[in-house]
């Protein structure tokens, strides 16, 4: 008893490490928008379109949010002036979700002004299910400002909806009676049980009867997805309703079944890359090694290599 306390270690000064950079090239663009706009270049060669992402989350800092935004704003400069096909997806938690709905808007305005100007679609990305109904609740603040073009092209703003989330039915529901358009995901994030379907199946039932929703009666949906039998309905149910290719496009992710973008692009389907960069990229690194198997694999058999 009379002894002095040992030292408890101070966890929050332990230095945070990270995998270099090179482990995560397969799926991020690069740190810097150089780069970036260069894999874009790259991508649109090959017959797709892109959407690029500054990797980023949870900004709470205001200085750091506005800094943030302009961020944003110069990746549309950037797209307007290389005249690369893309557009670009936002996180309201870069632009300041957790310092307060009303700073967050205010900053949401200054982006989507900025796509109008440039003629550049603007997509809010979904992230955790904390935040699904603040963003929504933005996203339709703003979309009568904003709009969005119902053929894929020009300015715009749109909206990412997660299949694994038991209100995602009544979201898409009103979506579509809003003429929204809508990228439609299984959903990366970790969830509770609570909130999310927990079985791959019910995932995957849930992702099918909300494309046969937007393809019917959305606007020009995106449809996410790298599952074979995902692609299969889509383009099943599309062919039954006669829905032609141009009323929608697949989606995915950049450095993941790339061989498979092309083909879909070769046979006339639009085919839309989701291009992320930026020096924050560890925890998009670490939600694609979670979620597949392969892309374990596939930075394990490229450690050692030149």
């Amino acid at each position: 008893m009379g002894g002095a306390r040992p030292l408890r270690e101070d966890r929050s000064r332990r230095p945070v490490i990270r995998p270099p950079f090179f482990l995560a090239r397969r799926f991020v663009a690069g740190e810097t928008l150089p780069e970036a706009i260069e894999v874009v270049r790259r991508l649109n060669d090959r017959g797709l379109s892109a959407s690029l992402d500054i990797l980023g989350e949870n900004v709470k800092d205001p200085a750091a949010v506005r800094a943030a935004r302009d961020d944003y704003v110069g990746l549309l400069d950037e797209i307007a002036r290389t005249g690369v096909d893309s557009n670009i997806s936002i996180k309201l938690t870069m632009l300041g979700l957790d310092v307060g709905e009303a700073f967050c808007e205010e900053n949401l305005h200054v982006v989507l002004s900025a796509g109008r100007e440039r003629r550049t679609f603007v997509r809010i990305d979904m992230e955790g299910s904390r935040y699904t109904q603040a963003t929504l609740d933005l996203f339709h603040r703003v979309l009568p400002a904003y709009g969005s073009a119902s053929d894929g092209r020009g300015a715009g703003v749109g909206v990412v909806i997660q299949s694994y989330l038991y209100r995602s039915a009544a979201d898409v529901q009103r979506l579509n009676e809003a003429r929204a358009r809508v990228r439609l995901v299984k959903g990366a994030y970790k969830e509770p049980p609570e909130v999310a379907f927990p079985a791959r199946d019910d995932v995957n039932r849930s992702y099918d009867e909300l494309m046969r929703e937007l393809l019917a009666g959305g606007a020009y949906p995106a449809i996410a997805t790298h599952d074979d039998e995902r692609i299969t309905r889509t383009r099943t149910f599309a062919a039954e309703r006669g829905i032609p290719v141009s009323a929608y496009e697949f989606q995915m992710l950049y450095g993941i079944r790339r061989r498979l973008q092309e083909t879909l692009a070769a046979q006339g389907h639009p085919v839309r890359v989701y291009v992320p960069y930026g020096r924050d990229w560890f925890p998009y690194f670490y939600r694609r090694l979670r979620e597949r198997k392969e892309n374990v694999a596939f930075v394990a058999r490229n450690l050692f290599r030149e």
